[in-house]
């Protein structure tokens, strides 16, 4: 096979082995850690990342990149290990903070990242990039190792040794819990669908040099406005409540997505990006926190493993979407299919959950 004609496909197949991956392997990482604490479990998941990482730096062909790629989606998943300890260990009251800030930690990651790996990668090559990342990731197991404290795990009853036996004492926690992870999946959908469809869009509207600068000011923008609102969203939660707050954003999402489609000028479809991070910086932790408020705390990381295992899947499958209603019907059309998910998602916070108690 020609390497030139090919990028694209290995490209996307690199892309989303790692989400597949996770998706599969989330829901069993969350059932031992449970079982053997959420600590070690992060611990594990920052050694995998670290491990795959680096040895990306030695790959000779695209089939290797894959595999590699598929083997960090298995053996990482730092943020869903970090976020089921969070959650465990921080006071009910301040869980929605708690996790506020591991979302805009995350984010903030998201942001800066591609600037210092693209500067690194100009100055020392690609591959030294991957090395150094894995040393980093590595190295940062030390102060988890050291500085991070876990409480002694509260064994299961032994006449309610299963998960769904632990969450059904809570009425109706189920179903809500359905509806939140749902809701955690389709958000990933929107935003990776999004991030597709704006590069997409941007071509069409200027030309292909100036797309690059233009789309890294806009995901810029976007992570900064993530990050942001990930941390003072609780002011609005403790107003309205977590409901009505992740109905009112994931409409607001819906209405920016379907205005980079219509949008006039460039300004206006950085904007509408800028808009839709300061929204995922509501509903990502906010729903996050409705999780961990509804969960016991015996099946934190298994519930928080399924929703990893969603939020993968969301981040595997929308860019597929987005490509193929792209392909077919064109890139307006492509949006419009976003922006009606985004819809779907209000519609689901609105009646698939409930308020928690704190």
């Amino acid at each position: 096979m020609h390497a030139g004609r090919n990028l694209d496909l290995w490209t996307a197949a690199a892309g989303s082995a790692s989400g597949l991956s996770m998706g599969i392997a989330s829901p069993i990482w969350g059932i031992l850690g449970d079982r053997f604490g959420r600590k070690p479990m992060l611990l594990r998941s920052m050694v995998g990342g670290a491990l795959t990482v680096g040895v990306i730096c030695f790959v000779q062909t695209p089939e290797q990149l894959v595999i590699l790629r598929f083997l960090q989606g298995a053996t990482s998943g730092t943020v869903a290990a970090a976020t089921a300890l969070v959650a465990v260990e921080t006071p009910r009251n301040r869980v929605g903070w708690a996790l506020g800030v591991v979302t805009s930690a995350v984010a903030l990651g998201g942001a800066v990242g591609p600037v210092v790996g693209g500067l690194a990668a100009a100055l020392v090559g690609l591959r030294l990039v991957f090395l150094g990342g894995g040393v980093l990731l590595l190295l940062s197991t030390i102060p988890a190792f050291l500085v991070v404290r876990e409480s002694p795990l509260r064994r299961r009853d032994p006449k309610r040794l299963s998960t769904l036996g632990l969450i059904d004492q809570r009425p109706g926690a189920r179903r809500a819990l359905a509806g939140l992870i749902g809701a955690q999946g389709l958000t990933s959908v929107a935003n990776s669908a999004t991030q597709i469809l704006v590069v997409l869009r941007l071509l069409e509207m200027a030309g292909g040099q100036a797309v690059t600068a233009i789309t890294g000011v806009a995901f810029g923008l976007s992570g900064i406005a993530t990050s942001a609102s990930a941390i003072f969203y609780t002011v609005v939660t403790r107003r309205i409540g977590y409901v009505r707050t992740t109905v009112i954003a994931a409409t607001l999402m819906a209405v920016a997505i379907a205005l980079i489609a219509v949008a006039p000028w460039i300004a206006v479809v950085v904007g509408a990006i800028g808009l839709n991070g300061l929204l995922s910086g509501v509903i990502i932790p906010a729903t996050a926190s409705m999780i961990g408020l509804e969960t016991p705390s015996e099946a934190q990381s298994t519930i928080f493993g399924i929703n990893a295992s969603s939020v993968a899947f969301g981040f595997c499958f929308g860019p597929l979407i987005a490509g193929g209603v792209a392909a077919t019907e064109g890139v307006p059309a492509a949006i419009g299919v976003i922006a009606v998910i985004a819809l779907g998602l209000a519609v689901l916070l609105a009646v698939g959950t409930r308020e928690p108690t704190r």
